[in-house]
């Protein structure tokens, strides 16, 4: 929960000559065998393939206080686990929880960290239910560790580059023909439907990289795409799916944040067969490689943070009430995985009884440039209406922040219907004029 001590307001801009140093860290977030993967709605690990890793950049604009983007290959961080990892990086990094973003990529095949709802769990089925609390902790100290060790090198200039990603992103909804009604779930792997060829639907096509360099070498690229980062999963084999794949083929420091995901899959160009990780990571790596050949390099002028604590509403309805979500939770004959859910959506339900703020939404502002960071499994209308926003700049954004409220929807879509609508979701239609709201207010 957030509390009115956590309300934060936007940084004053640098004085007239701004300078910038960074550093990187990258730390191997892989769980050890048997661990529960993606909140237990699948098999526990029984092997890696290739490790899981939290990276990102620890900016010093010169001036102000360090601001920290951490991008964890892990499926979510929610509630007061987003909280904790938030304020154990700030404290590395000498700044405050406010200037942190810590986002998942959301593959599914990785933990899921949520101590608020670990402590709901009755204590005969905590173990192994959802990932060890002192697991999670230790990692994010592993990862403020690397924050504090890390060198930080001075960059003067910037650049953004962009291209469209061919042959990956769909979007999952598939609609009525009148657009009114929800008819198909097109999953990020899509077999024995015709609906599976339909068309690419409401996405967007390209990937953005904002890079940072000293001299002529790039220290720093991040790059940001919207869709689910899944080509096939619940084996219990350990790894960072197609994104991790085309990130770590590339020379250099690279940083993967996933979009505004919520509604995107790769299910029109991908039917779960194994082979088809390899060319997805390829085409992820294509685009990624080039976005970096058609960057605009600038020099390094304005750097500005901003932050907005919000409190989002929980959703209304007898299904989605504490009686409902505590029913589930005590069954002792419900299914494990459907307990530990509830153990989820009661920690939401609690944090929207405080009538504080229980979200923060973030921004990062540079000559020509903007990267929003938000939470839950957003709608790609969010991602589009920010661009809007500034039409003349580059806006990213970085979905899967505090994983807390799951999937937000657009305000039409929850009457459409649909899986990304239904349980999964813990907030309601007001959550579109909000969240947009606040997105202008950081992007202005």
């Amino acid at each position: 929960m957030i509390t009115r001590r956590h309300l934060f307001f936007a940084a004053p801009a640098l004085a007239a000559r701004p300078g910038l140093r960074i550093a990187t860290f990258s730390v191997d977030v892989t769980p050890p065998k048997g661990s529960p993967l993606c909140y237990s709605l699948v098999v526990p690990a029984e092997r890696t393939e290739s490790p899981l890793l939290a990276k990102g950049v620890v900016l010093y604009p010169s001036g102000q206080k360090p601001i920290v983007l951490c991008a964890v290959d892990w499926l979510g961080i929610g509630g007061e686990s987003h909280l904790r990892w938030c304020a154990t990086l700030a404290k590395s990094a000498g700044t405050t929880p406010d200037r942190v973003a810590v986002q998942t990529v959301h593959q599914h095949d990785a933990p899921g960290d949520d101590s608020g709802a670990a402590a709901l769990i009755p204590a005969n089925i905590r173990e192994g239910l959802l990932t060890p609390v002192e697991y999670c902790r230790k990692a994010a100290e592993r990862v403020a560790s690397a924050i504090q060790s890390a060198k930080p090198v001075k960059v003067f200039h910037f650049s953004t580059g962009s291209a469209r990603v061919e042959g990956v992103a769909s979007n999952r909804r598939i609609l009525s023909p009148d657009g009114k009604q929800f008819v198909f779930q097109r999953f990020t792997a899509c077999r024995n439907s015709p609906y599976c060829d339909a068309p690419e639907g409401v996405i967007d096509p390209m990937l953005r990289t904002v890079s940072f360099y000293d001299g002529e070498r790039a220290i720093a690229n991040l790059h940001y795409y919207a869709t689910h980062p899944m080509s096939y999963y619940g084996k219990g084999i350990v790894n960072p799916d197609f994104v991790g794949i085309a990130r770590e083929s590339l020379p250099g420091f690279h940083v993967y944040f996933t979009g505004a995901a919520g509604n995107i899959g790769a299910g029109k160009y991908n039917d779960g067969a194994p082979e088809n990780r390899a060319r997805l990571a390829d085409r992820i790596a294509a685009a990624m490689k080039a976005s970096l050949n058609s960057a605009q390099r600038r020099a390094v002028g304005r750097i500005e943070w901003r932050s907005e604590a919000i409190q989002l509403t929980h959703r209304s309805g007898v299904e989605y009430a504490e009686a409902e979500i505590r029913k589930t939770l005590n069954n002792d004959g419900a299914p494990s995985k459907d307990r530990a859910s509830a153990a989820r959506y009661l920690a939401w339900w609690q944090r929207c009884q405080s009538g504080q703020p229980n979200i923060v939404l973030q921004s990062l502002l540079l000559d020509g440039a903007a990267i929003v960071h938000m939470p839950g499994e957003l709608f790609v209308e969010y991602q589009l209406a920010a661009q809007q926003e500034r039409k003349n700049d580059s806006v990213s954004m970085a979905a899967y922040g505090d994983y807390g409220p799951m999937y937000i929807g657009t305000a039409k879509a929850y009457a459409e219907g649909g899986y990304e609508t239904s349980i999964v979701s813990r907030v309601g239609t007001d959550a579109e004029d909000l969240l947009l709201g606040s997105v202008r207010k950081l992007l202005r």
